[in-house]
């Protein structure tokens, strides 16, 4: 949505995303009840991890379960790479956005540091919105 420049796309997506986040959160939640059930059922520490569990799992079911640990792996990785890159599209585009602002009206902002060391832009005074007489 953000390269296809669709700003309601982009909200519309965001709500989703933070929606799928929600039950992602779920999922974990009841998937480690489910460990540490297993877990004490077989004797072990409730915080086992899954992968040390392996070999307390029937002997037919072992490779699938690695198989599928390493493809949520892998997956875990992409996401986690797409996320870098949609945020820093977002910081780029957010740069852009304010030196643009900054052109448009360079009167009203200035610059100034945030509590982290920071460059932020500051807007000296309110400003109405933009009117274009057409």
């Amino acid at each position: 949505m953000l390269f296809a420049r669709d700003p309601d796309g982009v909200l519309r997506l965001s709500g989703e995303i933070e929606a799928q986040v929600r039950t992602l959160h779920e999922c974990r939640r009841q998937r480690e009840s489910a460990v540490a059930i297993f877990s004490s059922e077989h004797g072990l520490p409730t915080n086992a991890t899954i992968r040390s569990l392996l070999p307390h799992f029937p002997g037919d079911v072992r490779p699938l379960v690695d198989a599928l640990m390493s493809e949520i792996n892998v997956l875990i990785h992409r996401v986690r790479r797409m996320s870098r890159r949609n945020y820093t599209l977002l910081a780029r585009t957010v740069d852009l956005q304010q030196r643009f602002l900054r052109q448009l009206m360079p009167s009203s902002f200035s610059q100034t540091y945030n509590p982290n060391g920071r460059m932020a832009l500051a807007m000296n005074t309110p400003t109405r919105a933009l009117h274009f007489c057409g």
